[in-house]
């Protein structure tokens, strides 16, 4: 048996104990471990993606205890995509943490920063709904006080704010797997798929009550209306390269809902089949027009690629909601590119507010030091956030618009996601021109001195969205074959529990 499906998860584990016991010698050793640690789950993930495009699945049993009764973890083509981006853009975000000296900032940055990757690896590997409460409360846990790492203006109020709503979706997280535990009396999700394949007519109502309560939990974690309030304040105000590493936190929600709703939910669920598409499609929508208000509202810069964080959320809400295989190879597309661009912007974002002096997209400030290097990277990562040509995110919008063509609200889902695109297009022009051109040539600028292994971390991330062009036709080869697997639901449940769904 292999244990690669482990190895994402518990190799963070074993590096956060172990910062913990090396605080003594010093923080370069810290950030040597740290970013050692980091390295080598890309080389594992990588690897563990080529092995589940070799295997299809790779089930681990904890303990050999045999699903459903033991605790299990499924290793297949989108769990360990997730944790090989989760991977990439943890590395982003920790090397310009060190470059910036952020890491310095507050106490045990390093060991939180290894327990996030601990619960986030673990929500996407597991197998049972119950280990994926158990792992999102891990990465709650440590991201509640990464979000406060550094004591910045308006961090604790923010935090507060993001810990309540969060604790809320934990209580309800628990009310909806006591529910279907009650009903199906098992929590591991090849097996509740099999058994509501079965369900009787009268737990219909709990079931599907229980389902849409699921929804709630991973749509707050995913920030989808009206449950994103706590997104642009949390990633606004805390630091650069955590709101980078969060860049991720909303793809877990996505993730669990096309894993666990898509598994339960899907084809061979009979009368709950696919009851869920129609509030995600229309959710996803709602979603998107506010976001996109959001942007051309925001007052400083932080805040608005939050709030553009919070509109490709709603585009990939929107494209879960077509429910074909088609939106759902461009899903997976346009994820990879959002995720790790946001994350990529956050931090441009930071070097532009330290060489600007301030964030604030309403007032004038001096001409900046490097303002023409800086100025023209923003200029590409606006082009790539918006979804222009020749980037990704393009080619990932193509892809959705394309499959929403056979949708029955193919209109309204073709008029918001383009009028978005423009608004946020001519948000980002606007941006740009205060922050680059409205300045105040005869005031000194700051002091701030750009450093090269802070930009190179930008640069980093950045590469991705090029890279996703230059291999667009292997990577969408890929996306599609994983998007047949995610639909035929009983490739999944065979693997895990070894039986064959009888489908109505």
């Amino acid at each position: 048996m292999t244990h690669m499906p482990i190895l994402p998860v518990i190799l963070p584990l074993i590096g956060g104990f172990i910062l913990l016991f090396v605080k003594k010698y010093g923080i370069n050793t810290q950030r040597t471990i740290a970013l050692a640690i980091t390295l080598a789950l890309i080389v594992i993930s990588f690897f563990g993606l080529c092995l589940a495009i070799e295997e299809k699945y790779v089930i681990y049993l904890l303990g050999n205890w045999e699903a459903p009764f033991g605790i299990v973890l499924v290793l297949d083509k989108l769990s360990i995509l997730m944790v090989l981006m989760t991977s990439i853009l943890a590395f982003g975000a920790l090397w310009y943490s060190i470059s910036e000296d952020i890491d310095t900032k507050g106490a045990h940055f390093h060991v939180l920063f290894q327990l996030q990757l601990f619960g986030i690896n673990g929500a996407f590997l597991t197998g049972d709904l119950f280990n994926l409460f158990v792992f999102f409360e891990i990465l709650l846990l440590a991201s509640y006080s990464l979000l406060l790492h550094g004591q910045g203006e308006g961090r604790t109020k923010a935090g507060l704010h993001y810990v309540v709503i969060n604790l809320v979706g934990s209580t309800l997280f628990l009310f909806a797997v006591g529910t279907l535990y009650g009903v199906l009396g098992t929590l591991n999700i090849a097996d509740l798929a099999n058994k509501i394949s079965m369900l009787p007519s009268e737990d219909v109502g709990v079931v599907a009550a229980a389902g849409l309560l699921l929804l709630v939990v991973f749509g707050l974690k995913a920030a989808m209306f009206p449950l994103y309030l706590w997104l642009p304040s949390a990633y606004g105000r805390t630091s650069a390269p955590v709101a980078a590493l969060f860049a991720i936190m909303t793809k877990v929600g996505i993730y669990a809902i096309i894993r666990v709703h898509g598994t339960l939910f899907g084809y061979g669920a009979g009368e709950l089949a696919y009851y869920h598409i129609p509030w995600v499609l229309n959710i996803g929508l709602i979603t998107l027009i506010l976001a996109t208000l959001g942007v051309m509202s925001a007052k400083e810069l932080r805040t608005q690629i939050a709030y553009i964080v919070l509109a490709s959320v709603a585009v990939i809400l929107v494209s879960v909601g077509i429910n074909s295989q088609n939106a759902l190879s461009g899903t997976i597309y346009y994820m990879i590119h959002s995720t790790l661009i946001a994350g990529g912007f956050f931090l441009l974002a930071d070097i532009i507010i330290k060489a600007r002096g301030n964030g604030d997209l309403n007032s004038q400030m001096p001409i900046f030091q490097n303002g023409i290097l800086i100025g023209s990277i923003f200029f590409v990562f606006a082009i790539a956030a918006a979804g222009l040509p020749p980037l990704s995110g393009f080619f990932g919008k193509i892809m959705i618009l394309s499959a929403s063509l056979d949708n029955a609200q193919s209109g309204s889902i073709l008029v918001t996601v383009l009028l978005s695109s423009l608004l946020i297009v001519i948000s980002l022009a606007k941006t740009g021109s205060t922050i680059f051109y409205d300045t105040t040539p005869n005031v000194q600028p700051t002091a701030y001195k750009l450093s090269k292994s802070s930009m190179a971390a930008v640069i980093f991330l950045f590469s991705t969205g090029p890279l996703l062009v230059i291999f667009a036709n292997p990577i969408t080869d890929f996306t599609q074959i994983l998007a047949n697997d995610l639909f035929e639901i009983n490739g999944y449940v065979k693997a895990v529990i070894d039986i064959y769904m009888e489908i109505p």
